[in-house]
C-alpha cells in the first residue's frame, strides 16, 4: 500500500479527529475549510490508506474496576524467531495485556498491563506470564499515578520536523 503525502488540511482534519472522532461531517468541514463532500472523501483516503486505523472510546480504567498499572519488563532465554513469535502470539490474546514492544536494551519486551489489583496481577503472572516458553526473567514496576496519558499525536511536531 503506497503511504499517503499529508497535506495541511489533512493534518486538521487529523487534529479535530483525534480531538472528537464523533464530530459530525459538516462541522468537520466547517472547521478545515472544505464543503462536507471534498472532507468525507478525505476522511475515507484516510481511513483507506491506513492513516486512520480505527475509532475508538476511552475508558477510565478506575471507573471501569482496573486501577492497576503494572509495566513489566520480559526478557526470552534467547532472541530467536521462534521464541519471538511464541511470545507475541501469547501476549497478544491476554486482553490485560494493553500495550507490547519489542525493545532495545536489558529487556526483550515492555509490556503495560492493566488489572484490578495486586491479587489479580499475581494470578495473571502465574497463569499466563510465566507460562509462556522461553520466557527467562520477569520484572514489574507499579505505576503510583499516571501523570500524563494521552492518545492525539503531536501532528504539529511531525510537519514541523521536529
Amino acid at each position: 500500500m503506497p503511504k499517503l503525502t499529508l497535506d495541511a488540511i489533512d493534518r486538521q482534519i487529523l487534529r479535530h479527529l483525534q480531538e472528537n472522532a464523533r464530530i459530525p461531517n459538516v462541522d468537520l468541514a466547517r472547521r478545515v475549510g472544505l464543503s462536507p463532500s471534498p472532507c468525507s472523501r478525505r476522511v475515507r483516503e484516510l481511513e483507506n490508506g491506513g492513516v486512520i486505523r480505527r475509532y475508538a472510546t476511552l475508558i477510565d480504567p478506575g471507573a471501569a474496576g482496573l486501577p492497576v498499572s503494572v509495566f513489566v519488563n520480559v526478557t526470552l532465554d534467547k532472541q530467536i524467531e521462534r521464541n519471538l513469535e511464541v511470545f507475541e502470539s501469547a501476549v497478544t490474546d491476554l486482553p490485560e495485556v494493553m500495550e507490547c514492544y519489542l525493545m532495545t536494551g536489558d529487556a526483550d519486551y515492555l509490556l503495560r498491563v492493566v488489572l484490578a489489583d495486586l491479587a489479580a496481577y499475581r494470578q495473571f503472572l502465574m497463569d499466563h506470564l510465566t507460562r509462556i516458553p522461553g520466557v527467562s526473567n520477569i520484572r514489574s514496576s507499579f505505576a503510583l499515578k499516571q501523570v500524563t496519558y494521552r492518545t492525539a499525536l503531536p501532528l504539529d511536531r511531525a510537519e514541523a520536523g521536529v
